[in-house]
């Protein structure tokens, strides 16, 4: 009987240790099945509709009177980049309040300026939230890129630290930019290029000029190829065939040297360049909810 009991104990045990094993093994197959599916999904690119910008006076996008008495309407999108490891918002588009607003003319006439639909409204085909978001991280900050960004205060802003202290200077929080990113406390300052989620697939590159801590974004995505967005590096593109640089960028001589790195850029990655307030550029962009990958 004893003898007999200790066989079976003996059969129970192979059994569960070999239950064990193939326990062990089928997870670890399920885990690498799932890093597998998870890698292959790859980066996604949403471009979210933040607004238009009338521009009544063309001639300020220039050094002298080229576009003298002509306009131009502007697209003003934003970005979301899905990245298996986490979400970044590239540019905010214009401020919420205008959405159900009259158009709204800036005191020098230069600008007319309107949104129909808040940050917060689209992000909910997606079935999202500002607080779903890891990263915010703007082209640079005037009121056409940065405008709804107070909204992202739990994500961490990815901002060049001569943006950072630009924007943040006693001169600027008595202007119009400043309020959309005073909310804005979770910051990780930048010193040139960085590489968001460390794989080569979302990279920040420093562009300065139009502002001090002007930055471009370089996507790497699966399908679509290699991808750059301008941020306001070129705004139309006849401003990127004449390298034409508008009267109020801060440096004209860095834009331009930011211009040749760029062109170079785009070259040997041979990517695909969104001239972000391009409306041409942005109707090519698959429609929101779908994407580009």
């Amino acid at each position: 009987m004893k003898k007999t009991l200790f066989i079976l104990t003996l059969a129970l045990a192979l059994v569960s240790c070999k239950d064990f094993k193939e326990g062990v093994k089928d997870g670890y197959n399920d885990a690498k099945a799932e890093a597998e599916a998870t890698q292959k999904e790859g980066v996604k690119l949403y471009a979210l509709d933040g607004g238009t910008v009338q521009v009544n006076m063309l001639e300020i996008f220039s050094q002298d009177t080229t576009y003298q008495g002509q306009s131009k309407t502007f697209a003003d999108a934003f970005y979301i980049i899905e990245h298996p490891n986490g979400r970044m918002l590239w540019d905010a588009g214009l401020a919420e309040g205008l959405v159900g607003q009259e158009p709204f003319t800036t005191p020098n006439g230069a600008f007319t300026v309107s949104r129909k639909d808040s940050i917060t409204a689209q992000l909910k085909a997606l079935n999202l939230t500002p607080k779903d978001f890891d990263f915010i991280a703007l082209s640079h900050t005037h009121f056409d890129h940065s405008g709804s960004a107070s909204k992202f205060a739990d994500a961490t802003w990815l901002v060049q630290t001569s943006e950072y202290d630009f924007i943040t200077s006693e001169e600027q929080k008595k202007g119009d930019n400043y309020p959309a990113i005073a909310a804005l406390t979770n910051v990780k300052k930048l010193n040139g290029e960085h590489d968001v989620f460390g794989d080569g697939t979302v990279v920040i590159k420093s562009m300065p000029g139009h502002t001090p801590g002007h930055q471009v974004l370089f996507l790497k995505l699966e399908n679509a190829g290699n991808v750059l967005l301008t941020g306001d590096l070129y705004h139309f593109q006849e401003n990127r065939d004449t390298k034409g640089v508008p009267s109020f960028n801060y440096d004209v001589n860095a834009t331009l040297k930011s211009m040749d790195l760029f062109e170079a850029l785009a070259k040997e990655t041979n990517a695909d360049v969104y001239i972000q307030h391009s409306a041409d550029d942005f109707n090519r962009l698959p429609k929101y909810p779908k994407f580009l990958d």
